[in-house]
């Protein structure tokens, strides 16, 4: 059985602090993490088209996303994103490993992004903190703690609030805070208790989550083949690993690796990658800047630790397009493809014909009158002018309760619609047309809905 890294054999707990380190990856991944949290915390401040970026307003069951209006009847729709999600997860994974985790999961950007860098201004470095962990606790230590956890808890409960505003909105939520947890008890509830697990999960458990609860590590040796792009160790450039010395020592000759242990000290998972792939490693090249950085200082090639496939590492030729890759990729191009076709020929609104409860036809004298109702539902986030029609293919006396409906953004409204034809016109199956345009945006729907009657066959 593997042991974790993170983990003693008795169980319990190995408290990581990984070393600061400089370099090209590092920098790239800080950049990116402001980009990404910003996007974050920006979804339910900055409005497209009158509402939020993302808006999920799960209890009116209405969701604002980009600029588009949806309701709960567009639900299916997620069928789509998620799959094209998935299959996009699974081509970057099978391309270039476990660099979503790295570089973009939610827990390792405001992790590394945010928590940590608080960690390093109070308590400062690696090894102040070491020593911290076993000090005596004196009053400046307990300042320095309840300096840090506040700090932390400041930032997650501002998080939480960014969370539960893209469900109740930004505006919604100010007056919830100014309106006091007495008259919104459920939205008081939920801030506190993510705000609780946002505490508890970035200052205690936080490399746990992605080795202990988080399924993608554990199948990414489905994913991986020996040609994905991995962070690796040159074992043929590296070994025998050995000290620096300014004499050259007796015997053979020693590899690049002075065996410092920097990569180990600025793992945020605790691996030593010099012991091949192992599932804790999320890619976030925190290994390959240290290593490079000591490179640089001995005067040797960059690269010992670096992005490449295993077979590069061994000295083979590596292969980009592979079966996996294709078929991942194109399995992710049609999911978001056919998401792209349906929102593009989503209507404005639905119109539905539905038919009354009771006798579906009454006789009055040599007529048939049949009765319905036709729901229409306005899904845009704007108002909408509707108008109804009803044709029929032979002559017929046609009521309509409302013709010309104005509806306000995601209001519906049941419309009446009363149809009387002569029986002697109903020798044959007569099929009525109700037809709903709105001339707000042009778009036009039209129902089929058959005459019900005595004679019709």
């Amino acid at each position: 059985m593997t042991q974790l890294s993170s983990v003693r054999a008795d169980g319990s707990r190995v408290p990581i602090h990984p070393s600061d380190v400089r370099g090209r990856f590092i920098t790239a991944r800080r950049v990116g993490f402001a980009v990404l949290m910003a996007i974050y915390l920006a979804a339910p401040l900055v409005h497209v088209g009158g509402h939020p970026v993302v808006h999920l307003d799960v209890e009116q069951r209405r969701f604002y996303l980009f600029g588009g209006s949806f309701n709960a009847q567009d639900f299916w729709l997620v069928l789509f994103l998620a799959t094209g999600f998935v299959f996009s997860l699974l081509f970057v994974t099978a391309w270039r490993g476990r660099v979503w985790c790295g570089w973009a999961c939610p827990q390792t950007v405001f992790l590394e992004g945010l928590y940590r860098p608080i960690e390093r201004l109070f308590d400062g470095p690696r090894e102040r903190r070491m020593k911290l962990a076993g000090a005596p606790w004196t009053a400046g230590r307990v300042l320095r703690l309840a300096g840090k956890h506040a700090t932390w808890l400041a930032i997650s409960l501002a998080i939480s609030h960014a969370a539960l505003s893209l469900f109740t909105s930004a505006v919604d939520l100010e007056q919830m805070v100014i309106d006091g947890p007495a008259a919104h008890p459920v939205a008081f509830g939920w801030a506190v208790s993510v705000t609780a697990l946002l505490h508890f999960n970035f200052t205690w458990f936080r490399e746990q989550f992605c080795v202990v609860l988080c399924p993608y590590g554990r199948m990414q040796s489905l994913l991986h083949d020996r040609h994905s792009i991995v962070i690796g160790y040159d074992v043929g450039r590296g070994e025998p690993r050995g000290h620096l010395r300014k004499e050259a020592p007796a015997g053979p000759k020693l590899g690049d690796c002075i065996d410092c242990k920097l990569c180990v000290t600025a793992c945020p998972t605790a691996i030593d990658i010099r012991d091949g792939m192992q599932m804790e490693c999320i890619a976030c090249a925190q290994c390959v800047d240290a290593c490079d950085e000591v490179m640089d200082r001995i005067h040797k090639p960059r690269g010992l630790i670096r992005y490449a496939s295993l077979s590069a590492l061994e000295g083979k030729v590596g292969k980009v397009l592979r079966p996996r890759l294709v078929l991942y990729a194109m399995l992710a191009v049609a999911a978001f493809g056919a998401l792209g076709f349906t929102v593009i020929q989503r209507r404005s609104f639905e119109a539905n014909v539905l038919r009354l409860a009771g006798v579906p036809w009454v006789l009055e004298g040599t007529t048939v009158r049949n009765q319905f109702e036709v729901h229409v539902v306005n899904k845009a986030s704007r108002p909408s002018r509707l108008s109804l029609t009803v044709t029929s293919p032979v002559p017929a006396e046609i009521r309509i309760a409302e013709p010309a409906v104005i509806l306000q953004s995601f209001e519906d409204r049941r419309v009446q619609v009363v149809v009387t034809i002569e029986r002697a016109l109903l020798q044959k199956a007569i099929v009525l047309e109700v037809i709903a345009t709105d001339h707000s945006s042009g778009d036009r729907r039209v129902q089929k809905v058959r005459f019900v009657a005595p004679s019709a066959r």
